[in-house]
């Protein structure tokens, strides 16, 4: 049976807000069917409030402060991502960006991603595609076809209502998460021979 990782990134300001509701929906939505095809999921939310200071400390210095050398493995390590910010100014807020820009530029080369966003107003929605979308591409991830950005009246249910979205794209995430070729985070160290192997024993 296979067993995949998801994590999923919140970068919502307050607690509870929109944000982590909608990423914990996409989370389900995903993991629902991946569980549907018999596969076994953990899941891990990070909410990037909680390790502001570390992140701005990171930046500051170049080096991972605090708790972020956990957060690395874990974003690095996951089958897939999940990632959902607040708009704010028709963009990403910046504590999604500068969590972004502390990244390796190659640390998500080959990740299924899911991209989603939450405003008050569906003009903001334009923002996945626009703003978030590229950074995404620029970062060698493999994005899902579908993003989800929920605005405050997107909560009520609709013709084309919110619940729809997010299965559809977690659907999505789940289908890359199995077609994934993804290596993972390579180890430095695999492939160097024991000390009896250096003797010719």
């Amino acid at each position: 049976m296979s067993e995949f990782t998801i994590v999923a990134l919140s970068a919502g300001l307050n607690q509870p807000s929109s944000t982590r509701l909608l990423a914990d929906r996409l989370t389900g939505a995903a993991v629902s069917a991946l569980e549907a095809g018999g596969a076994t999921v953990k899941t891990e939310t990070i909410e990037l409030r909680d390790i502001a200071h570390d992140v701005v400390n990171t930046m500051l210095t170049g080096f991972p402060a605090g708790k972020m050398p956990a957060v690395f493995d874990a974003v690095t390590s996951a089958s897939g991502l999940i990632a959902v910010t607040p708009v704010f100014t028709t963009s990403y807020s910046g504590l999604f960006k500068s969590f972004v820009d502390v990244l390796d530029n190659e640390a998500l080369t080959g990740m299924p991603v899911l991209l989603g966003a939450t405003g008050g107003t569906a003009r903001h929605s334009l923002a996945l595609d626009y703003n978030l979308r590229p950074v995404f591409t620029y970062l060698h991830a493999d994005v899902v076809t579908t993003g989800v950005f929920a605005a405050t009246d997107d909560w009520a249910s609709g013709e084309d209502s919110l619940p729809g979205r997010i299965e559809r794209a977690g659907g999505e995430l789940a289908a890359k998460i199995l077609g994934s070729h993804r290596a993972g985070p390579v180890d430095d160290y695999a492939s160097v021979p024991s000390f009896e192997e250096l003797l010719g024993r």
